[in-house]
């Protein structure tokens, strides 16, 4: 990079970071202002400006707090006290935020259940937290019903809607209740160290943990990104992620009201209906998570996708493949990428457009956010450490995980881990005597290197990353190379174990635009991949499995593993002897299983 594209960098770099720590740096500074009481002040300064926007309803600024107020008065008659939790299982609309905003006016704390769980997953995410109440959109009784026979704890269940169900119904029983500001009797005495909501990580290694975000983290999504995405009171947000993520409930929520600008809510996403809602709805910002615009630029052109007014696409996980033609395709004039955790204390932006960064961290921003990379064992899966039993501090361009130093302190709260509702997981994330006796850091899990220019790259999660011929291969970096061959729509890449090898093989299950060129492919993958990355078997599917947000199911795939007895999609083995991407039969597969085929 040379000296003026630097310079122009960091300008821009330094705008952003700035805007962002003026919203935020007050936050510590009046630990008792938290978020329902800011939205108080939204309420009387913007009135009757539109809040938030949906096919179901739409509320005002006014008419949003005074629908919270209705449900603080129902939290408080039904005896929900300091600390208490209810469990919250709706769709994305706005009455969604009108309940946890209320509820969390008076102290409660409102765990945000992942709508697409079902059965055990769904009772275990309830149990965790131990809540008295849940609330259950009438939509989704019947994914409820499943978790029922596994629930062990005793709340009283609420639906919210017209329901053939012996509940009580939420929508009507607030009804009655007074919207006006709460009374100096009906308050209750909050800071930002308090919690306010459980926000579940995505499950994608095991059970769903239910992590603390207390009224802190709230106001820090809601200023931080304000400031970030440089929001205004003509701003309008497109927002058709989860509302039970940090992204989608928060971060695109919380960014836009605190500066007067209106929220588009979607229940779910459409890449058909997309441009249509954003063109509906006149937006001008964008949110975006893990492949959601990977499948945009997979769907045909439709007539609205450059005809928008989006000056701004702010989101993490798009994929290094898929900036450019994203950005070019739709007419997007900035993209800003960000990397962060609902739990955790990294937190790094993109504001240059630098491609495939993820963010990097100048001096003036490192020495509020200490963050690392140590160097790291793919096959024990823990950071290496030298002979003074310390960490390793990875050199540039050198993958390792990234860590966040955790730091109490009551004038940078940012620093902490707040850690999960069983506070048994929280060792788990936490790294000890790191570089020095008694330090303590936040591991985020995931591999990422650093430039020499400072910026840093996401390599893959730990545990996707796995070792083949004494070499570690990462998944995300094979995918981006399959990804750049024509007709390629999407794919998965992941290891499965093979009888008698170390290690794990690369395997890649494929979604071809028609029918596949098994040939060009295995040509561009030896251009561009060195041998032990190019995955040894390929599975072509209809379609990739995700989670609700947009990451990739690896694990169920893994296990699978590349037997054509339990699996119904063709497989093909890249066989070494023909060159050529073969047909995997079950003689075949015995086969390999048996070691008689060299690989």
């Amino acid at each position: 990079m040379g000296l003026i594209e630097r310079i122009k960098g960091d300008v821009v770099f330094i705008r952003g970071a700035l805007r962002s720590l003026k919203m935020t740096t007050p936050i510590a500074k009046h630990p008792d202002r938290v978020f329902p009481l800011v939205f108080d002040e939204l309420a009387e300064r913007y009135a009757e400006r539109p809040a938030l926007l949906s096919d179901r309803e739409n509320f005002s600024y006014r008419a949003l707090a005074e629908r919270s107020h209705r449900y603080a008065r129902w939290a408080l008659a039904q005896g929900i006290g300091k600390g208490d939790t209810i469990c919250l299982m709706m769709p994305n609309r706005p009455e969604y935020m009108a309940i946890w905003l209320g509820v969390t006016r008076v102290g409660g704390i409102v765990a945000l259940l992942n709508t697409n769980l079902v059965g055990p997953s769904l009772a275990h995410c309830i149990n965790i937290v131990q809540p008295k109440q849940i609330v259950v959109g009438s939509g989704l009784l019947a994914e409820f019903e499943t978790a029922r026979p596994h629930l062990s704890v005793n709340a009283r269940i609420w639906v919210h809607g017209p329901a053939a169900a012996d509940f009580p119904r939420l929508d009507t029983e607030i009804e009655p209740l007074p919207g006006d500001a709460l009374t100096a009797s009906e308050r209750r005495a909050l800071t930002i160290e308090d919690r306010a909501l459980y926000i579940y990580t995505s499950g994608t290694t095991g059970m769903p943990k239910a992590a603390n975000v207390n009224h802190y983290r709230i106001m820090l999504a809601s200023l931080g990104f304000a400031g970030v995405m440089n929001t205004r009171a003509s701003d309008r947000m497109y927002d058709c992620l989860p509302m039970y993520h940090t992204t989608g409930g928060l971060v695109a929520i919380g960014a836009l009201l605190v500066k007067g600008g209106s929220v588009a809510i979607r229940e779910k996403f459409s890449a058909r209906e997309f441009w249509d809602d954003v063109m509906r709805y006149d937006c001008t910002i964008m949110q975006y998570i893990g492949e959601l615009c990977r499948y945009l630029i997979n769907t045909p052109p439709r007539p609205h996708e450059t005809k928008h007014r989006l000056r701004l696409a702010c989101g993490n996980g798009l994929r290094p493949d898929v900036r450019n033609e994203f950005k070019e395709r739709f007419h997007i004039p900035q993209i800003i990428e960000f990397y962060a955790a609902t739990e955790g204390n990294v937190l790094m932006f993109n504001f240059e457009g630098k491609p495939g960064a993820i963010g990097r961290l100048p001096s003036y921003i490192a020495r509020r956010f200490p963050t690392a990379l140590v160097r790291f064992d793919v096959e024990k899966e823990q950071p290496v450490r030298g002979t003074d039993g310390f960490c390793i501090r990875c050199k540039p361009d050198e993958v390792g995980e990234a860590i966040g130093k955790i730091v109490y302190d009551p004038e940078r709260p940012g620093g902490r881990f707040e850690g999960y509702a069983r506070k048994e997981e929280d060792e788990k994330k936490i790294l000890r005597h790191v570089f020095e006796k008694g330090d303590s850091w936040f591991r985020t899990g995931d591999l990422m290197r650093q430039d020499k220019q400072g910026y840093f790259y996401f390599v893959d999660r730990i545990g996707d990353t796995f070792r083949w011929k004494g070499e570690n291969v990462s998944t995300s970096e094979v995918a981006e190379s399959i990804n750049r061959f024509p007709g390629i729509n999407d794919v998965n890449v992941y290891g499965v174990n093979i009888p008698g090898h170390d290690g794990r093989a690369g395997m890649a299950a494929v979604v071809c635009a028609g029918e596949c060129d098994l040939l060009g492919l295995r040509t561009h993958l030896v251009t561009h991949l060195p041998d032990y990355a190019r995955p040894l078997f390929l599975r072509i599917s209809s379609d990739i499995e995700v989670t609700s947000t947009f990451k990739q199911k690896k694990l169920s795939l893994a296990h699978q593993g590349f037997d054509p007895g339990q699996i119904t999609d063709p497989i093909y083995f890249n066989d070494p002897q023909n060159q050529a991407f073969v047909p995997l039969d079950k003689p075949l597969h015995d086969r390999i299983v048996g070691g008689k085929v060299r690989l």
